[in-house]
């Protein structure tokens, strides 16, 4: 889609909050001393959207999951490169545990505090996502730089991996996963 929309790179909070998450995200940040750019965005849904968002912030934005086991009493959000192929036999391997799938959007929203479309690793500061499994593959934790959506499909950032996994995340069990 060559007409998609990406903003100029900003260095502040947007000026008006659409969730939760996003209000406490930028909170986060700030108290944290966790320095990010970000971008705003036509509605960011497929890995094709995220090219254009990648050109303007030249680094690629990750692909975030949410996967539950049949029971739906485990929840997983899986954090991968975006050309990662997501084979459940594999991660479930990984971590060995039963076969899960895709979580529905009733629990993604409950657990994490966003949409289908805005799925982010940055839910994991509310207190409701306490019980969500934190995997990420080790590539990307191992990255300079950490892109995702901030808890909306229209909105981008991007943050140094270290502050993410050492600040941000600080106190979460994070598992890395090849």
């Amino acid at each position: 889609m060559a007409d998609f929309k990406v903003g100029d790179i900003l260095t502040t909070p947007p000026p008006v909050f659409e969730t939760e998450l996003q209000r406490e995200a930028y909170e986060a940040f700030s108290r944290l001393g966790i320095p990010f750019e970000r971008v705003d965005t036509d509605p960011g849904l497929t890995m094709e959207d995220c090219r254009h968002i990648d050109a303007r912030i030249g680094v690629r934005i990750v692909k975030t999951i949410f996967l539950c086991n049949r029971q739906q009493t485990e929840f997983y959000l899986y954090v991968t490169t975006d050309d990662k192929p997501f084979v459940t036999r594999e991660f479930c391997g990984a971590l060995a545990i039963p076969r899960v799938s895709f979580a529905p959007a009733d629990k993604l929203w409950d657990l994490t505090g966003v949409a289908v479309g805005a799925t982010t690793i940055l839910s994991a500061i509310l207190p409701q996502s306490a019980p969500v499994h934190l995997v990420m593959d080790r590539a990307v934790a191992e990255s300079e730089w950490f892109a995702c959506t901030d808890g909306t499909p229209t909105c981008f950032v991007k943050i140094h991996t270290s502050d993410l996994m050492q600040k941000y995340l600080s106190g979460r069990k994070v598992t890395l996963i090849d």
